[in-house]
């Protein structure tokens, strides 16, 4: 009967172990960051090209250097928020992201959904040659009706840093908005060929899961984007995402008889008509351990090892650079990307030829796309005043004094135009963020 009794007990004791090994796994995968981490870069500060800190603590800046990873340093958390708990198991988390206190913190913190802090949101941005007061009211705009905390990646050319700096530095809003500069970056033994594809810099995009090792996830936009609604309400797809799904793009055409990709393409599109990369959402934790199907191997390759093959075998082949090298990529792993409608990336060829984006005319515009140029010529000055108004808008002034109505008097003006024609579109969901902001405003959020 002892010997019994002590089998028992034993076993007992094994059960509670193991329940108590599930649960500090379970705390593990609950607790990881989006970012893996608190970002923050280490630099000696008497290191040659070495910048200090400004803005109070808002801002980082990171010299010239090597490619990475020596070029970006960041540090564990130990115990990370929930936000990205569901897409990693705690046997894919690597063995320094907790340490022995992490379960022990988390068991008790029952409460978490309530008690953690805000989701920081990560936008990434490229820049280089004219493009400083482009990329500077596209921060402006998201800026003007987020929710969440921001932290802007800002990939410039060296001789941009100073002003990016001195502008970024004056933005109100202290609390909800941090960013970092980075040099642009390419690996070293293909930099001349990275560098000169499609256009000076474009290409940077591709590598920016190698280089934020701890972002987890991630909102690339091209300098000419313009959000007329919180980036909150784009930074909540990632929630939509299912299990096999790693970025989200809209389609480059709604209407395949003006389609370039299904006319013109000598190689590999996403769809129907392919898609466009200048709005592009990723789970870069995701992106960072696929293995990607191909038509170069029966191997799969991890995204580090697929884009250097690729750009030499459909080099000669591909207009649009870096947009094509990932329409390739989608086309062999369709499965991986979830498409949004096209009100989230709204470009020129969607009323041009007259109005083909059947969402935004319900619902209006959320995220405008000035590509081709089109807010510095009067070719669309439906596109124009859209960005003069927000260029102009100053912080704190109010949104439908200082915003709405001059931007719809101006609109009012373009109707010779045919995007001019459905100029209602362009304020539909901007009246309606504006209106929220202001609820928000009211209410003390």
């Amino acid at each position: 009967m002892r010997r019994f009794a002590r089998v028992a007990l034993l076993c007992l004791g094994c059960g509670v172990c193991s329940l108590l090994y599930g649960f500090s796994q379970l705390a593990l995968s609950l607790e990881q960051e989006p970012g893996g981490g608190r970002e923050r870069q280490a630099r000696d500060p008497a290191a040659p090209g070495a910048r200090r800190q400004a803005g109070g603590g808002r801002a980082a800046v990171l010299p010239a250097g090597p490619a990475p990873p020596a070029l970006f340093l960041s540090y564990s958390v130990r115990c990370k928020n929930l936000s990205v708990s569901f897409w990693n198991s705690y046997w894919m988390l690597p063995s320094d992201v907790c340490g022995m206190n992490c379960f022990w913190e988390a068991a008790f913190r029952y409460d978490y959904m309530k008690t953690q802090p805000s989701e920081k949101m990560h936008l990434a941005v490229v820049a280089c040659g004219e493009r400083l007061e482009e990329t500077v009211t596209m921060l402006r705009s998201a800026l003007i009706f987020s929710i969440k905390p921001l932290q802007f990646h800002i990939f410039a050319e060296d001789q941009l840093h100073g002003s990016f700096k001195d502008i970024l530095d004056d933005f109100p809003y202290e609390g909800k908005v941090n960013y970092t500069l980075y040099p642009i970056t390419f690996p070293t033994e293909s930099a001349a060929e990275w560098k000169k594809l499609f256009k000076p810099c474009a290409s940077q995009r591709l590598f920016l899961p190698l280089i934020l090792k701890n972002v987890d996830s991630l909102l690339y936009v091209d300098t000419d984007i313009l959000f007329l609604r919180p980036v909150d309400d784009i930074w909540s797809f990632l929630g939509k995402f299912n299990s096999t799904q790693i970025a989200a793009m809209a389609p480059e055409h709604e209407e395949p008889r003006i389609g370039w990709y299904n006319r013109f393409a000598r190689h590999p599109y996403y769809g129907v008509t392919g898609i466009n990369s200048g709005v592009m959402l990723m789970n870069m934790t995701r992106i960072r351990r696929k293995y990607f199907k191909n038509d170069m191997t029966p191997v799969r390759l991890q995204w580090g090892e697929i884009l250097m093959p690729l750009l030499k075998k459909y080099k000669l082949n591909i207009t649009w650079g870096d947009q094509d090298l990932l329409n390739i990529m989608f086309f062999h792993n369709p499965e991986s990307l979830y498409v949004f409608p096209c009100q989230w990336n709204y470009r020129p060829d969607h009323c041009i030829y007259g109005s083909n984006c059947k969402a935004a005319e319900e619902e209006g515009i959320f995220i405008l796309h000035g590509n081709r140029g089109v807010y510095h010529d009067d070719k669309q000055p439906t596109f124009r005043a859209v960005y003069e108004a927000i260029k102009n808008y100053s912080f704190g002034d109010d949104l439908v004094h200082s915003l709405l109505q001059p931007l719809e008097v101006e609109l009012r003006k373009t109707m010779h135009t045919y995007c001019g024609r459905v100029y209602e579109v362009f304020i539909k969901q901007l009246t309606k963020s504006i209106r929220d902001s202001d609820a928000r405003r009211s209410k003390g959020r």
